[in-house]
């Protein structure tokens, strides 16, 4: 099937998939989640296939890390699948309605935004998430996986399709491109005729490549160099627990923390306990100058910051420290360095809460919490389709509201313009 043909079967099932009632919808997802457990071992063999592949290959852990499924991942998106079953249906809600002196009635109305391109690298939990996402807001999906992934993602396109066959829903609504050939990205990309948005999922690269080659809307996210600024009133005991978690919970995805910035106030009591309570969770630090001045003598996990560290999404049990003199500086430095994802101050200054929130312009700015919050399961979107860090139409996790548009609707009486 050439990418045309994939392209005109998904418009074709989005105006079907668009008909369908709330209920028909959330049949699909609850029995599509009840399906990852009855074809786990289908499921898992095929992830195993894919992940000895990788491994042969030499895939870097990080992202052998994001194409492994287990049971328990599996659950956990089965859980979140079923919590988008909870949610409200965002197709057809109604809101800004209004009547004009001359009697017309008018409002806008939530309606899906069509067939959407979704282009990501060793992920097949995107697959389900997506898939998900999609049915419950009425859009049709064009799913192009890394060659990574090629097994995991034939085995869970063809269970996500046959539940939709077997909903009475149109299965064409999902569409995978089973071809790991790079071509079928730029032809995806110039298929405006058919497709609504891409969405990229995966590294800086890959977003170069679809905001430069694509004829269709891109939204561009979820490349995060992450930070929290431990400032001088903070609840150091806190901050500890808050910069643990950020950092070691998962390491592998991008809310993950790359970057500590801590106030010079506080540094020589904080670094320390820091640097000793990450060191035995296997981190290793890259630090500036004044930070290594502070360790005498200087831990052998701790070593000096190159030229390029600060600008860098580990994506690993690596830390950067950067000691700073003020709430100004380090604001500078998150301006600086940051991609716009998931940046916090751990504080107990209203005033500087205050001015972090107005003054750091990120998708997710955080006040004495983790920057693995920014997720949209944790934020109670039940999954997400991707986490922006652009400004038009969509910031942030992208749940269901993100992946509608809305039309207006006026309801006259016979109405015509003088």
């Amino acid at each position: 099937m050439t990418m045309q043909d994939l392209g005109q079967h998904a418009r074709a099932a989005a105006r079907q998939l668009a008909r369908a009632t709330t209920d028909q919808k959330n049949v699909a997802l609850a029995t599509l989640a009840n399906r990852l457990t009855a074809d786990r071992a289908e499921i898992l063999a095929a992830n195993a296939q894919d992940i000895a592949e990788a491994q042969a290959g030499g895939l870097a852990p990080a992202r052998l890390d994001r194409l492994t499924l287990n049971e328990a991942r599996l659950a956990g998106i089965a859980a979140d699948l079923r919590n988008v079953v909870a949610l409200p249906d965002p197709v057809g809600e109604t809101f800004d309605a209004t009547t004009l002196p001359n009697g017309l009635a008018i409002r806008k109305q939530r309606v899906p935004i069509g067939v959407i391109g979704v282009i990501y690298e060793a992920r097949p939990n995107v697959t389900l998430d997506v898939a998900g996402l999609a049915l419950k807001t009425g859009n049709a999906v064009i799913l192009r996986g890394g060659s990574e992934t090629l097994n995991s993602n034939r085995v869970l396109v063809a269970v996500i399709r046959r539940v939709l066959a077997d909903s009475g829903l149109p299965p064409d609504a999902v569409q995978f491109v089973d071809d790991a050939d790079r071509a079928r990205v730029t032809e995806l990309l110039a298929l405006d005729e058919y497709v609504d948005m891409i969405i990229p999922r995966g590294g800086a690269g890959l977003h170069k490549f679809c905001r430069e080659h694509s004829r269709i809307p891109v939204i561009t996210g979820g490349i995060g160099i992450c930070h929290l600024f431990v400032d001088e009133s903070a609840d150091l005991d806190a901050a500890l627990n808050v910069i643990h978690n950020a950092k070691t919970q998962r390491p592998t995805v991008c809310n993950a923390l790359d970057t500590a910035l801590v106030h010079r106030a506080v540094a020589a009591e904080f670094l320390p306990r820091l640097v000793q309570r990450l060191s035995a969770e296997g981190v290793t630090f890259r630090a500036d100058p004044v930070a290594v001045s502070i360790f005498h003598p200087l831990p052998s996990t701790v070593m000096p910051a190159g030229p390029d560290d600060f600008d860098t999404e580990w994506l690993s049990l690596v830390l950067g420290l950067k000691v700073v003199d003020h709430l100004d500086e380090a604001i500078a430095h998150i301006a600086a360095h940051s991609t716009g994802h998931s940046d916090g101050i751990l504080t107990c200054d209203d005033a500087h809460a205050a001015r972090f929130i107005a003054e750091v312009d990120s998708a997710a700015v955080y006040v004495n919490a983790s920057t693995r919050f920014t997720d949209g399961g944790q934020f109670g979107l039940g999954a997400e389709v991707a986490i922006s860090t652009q400004r038009l139409h969509a910031r942030g996790p992208m749940g269901l509201r993100e992946l509608t548009t809305y039309k207006w609707v006026v309801i006259g009486a016979g109405h015509v313009r003088p």
